[in-house]
């Protein structure tokens, strides 16, 4: 990706606010960052430009905060921007990653970097903006070696390997090393850690004709300290359930699996009426406020066009819908 850099606005974000990652279009450059006000319902769209005077990049696929620093992975420029969350101003990169997917922080001097293709997790140092070291992932190759979400549960970082995989790895934050992994069905594609400790996974079982295999998609509860599986919610084949996401406590689970669902961490059974109904649309990313637990929709509508929206009450009540850019695909609460 070829940086150009142009004339540049002053952003003044303060107060609770939502950042929006949307992807572009695969090798297009159009990667953006929205920024939302609940408060006054107002969007900024492609902030990162007009706050840095240059293009994000090529498929912008997460942002994790931590102490007003906004990380941004941009998967097919290989970068992450740092950027301050009241301008949205960069205040650093790290660059020389393989295909970065999520950024996850140990300490304030290491954090992990989760790749596609690429059998390795990079450790860096987020203070140095460097990368400094290496996770080896055991039977992986540069083909099939895909690493993505991570959550923490005390000295041991736990992470989903979605691409051609069926696996959750646990790795030891004081050595930097695997130390064991759980498999689970085809192709886990998220990954959160509720107020019980217990770590949930969703599967999207493959896809008819893939080489490694083609099943019914599942939902998967594990205890993270004895790293086993509690519990297992079986959907049906064909269905695509993903983007699991918790509420601000940690005790209401939701999921897009055409329609929007949710029920409480501790349910024996998949809820038979969804939260939401299909709305004959693109249904691609999924956020809840931390703070007023409203449930945020990211609708990509065709992947060409500017994606939009929904905000619903904890109710299911609409109070605004709004355009973004290309693909919103995922979130960051400020």
């Amino acid at each position: 990706m070829e940086w150009e850099y142009g004339y540049t606005e002053d952003f003044h974000f303060n107060g609770h606010g939502l950042y929006i990652t949307n992807e572009g279009n695969f090798q297009y450059g159009n990667a953006s960052l929205s920024y939302y006000n609940p408060d006054t319902k107002t969007v900024e769209n492609e902030v990162f430009y007009r706050a840095n005077g240059m293009k994000l990049g090529d498929v912008a696929q997460s942002i994790t905060i931590r102490d007003n620093i906004g990380w941004v992975v941009v998967n097919n420029s290989h970068v992450v921007f740092a950027i301050n969350l009241n301008t949205a101003k960069e205040v650093g990169r790290i660059t020389n990653l393989t295909s970065p997917r999520y950024i996850h922080f140990v300490s304030d001097e290491k954090a992990y970097v989760t790749q596609l293709w690429d059998n390795r997790i990079f450790i860096v140092n987020p203070k140095k903006f460097e990368v400094t070291g290496y996770i080896e992932c055991p039977n992986m190759t540069m083909e099939t070696g895909s690493t993505e979400q991570m959550v923490q549960w005390g000295k041991y970082v736990y992470v989903n390997c979605w691409s051609y995989q069926n696996r959750i790895l646990k790795i030891d934050t004081t050595t930097d090393k695997v130390v064991d992994e759980l498999e689970v069905g085809i192709q886990p594609t998220s990954l959160k850690l509720d107020c019980n400790g217990k770590l949930w996974t969703v599967t999207d079982g493959g896809y008819e004709g893939s080489p490694y295999g083609y099943e019914a998609p599942s939902l998967y509860r594990i205890d993270a300290e004895s790293f086993s599986i509690e519990k297992v919610f079986n959907f049906k084949k064909g269905d695509a359930p993903s983007e699991v996401m918790l509420n601000g406590t940690g005790d209401k689970l939701y999921w897009i699996n055409d329609d929007i669902w949710a029920m409480s961490v501790d349910a024996t059974h998949l809820p038979t009426r969804p939260f939401l109904p299909y709305n004959d649309t693109i249904y691609y990313g999924l956020t809840i406020d931390p703070v007023s637990n409203d449930v945020y929709i990211a609708d990509a509508i065709d992947y060409q066009q500017q994606g939009k929206i929904y905000r619903y009450s904890a109710q299911g009540e609409l109070i605004d819908e709004f355009y973004v850019g290309i693909i919103p695909g995922a979130f960051g609460w400020k």
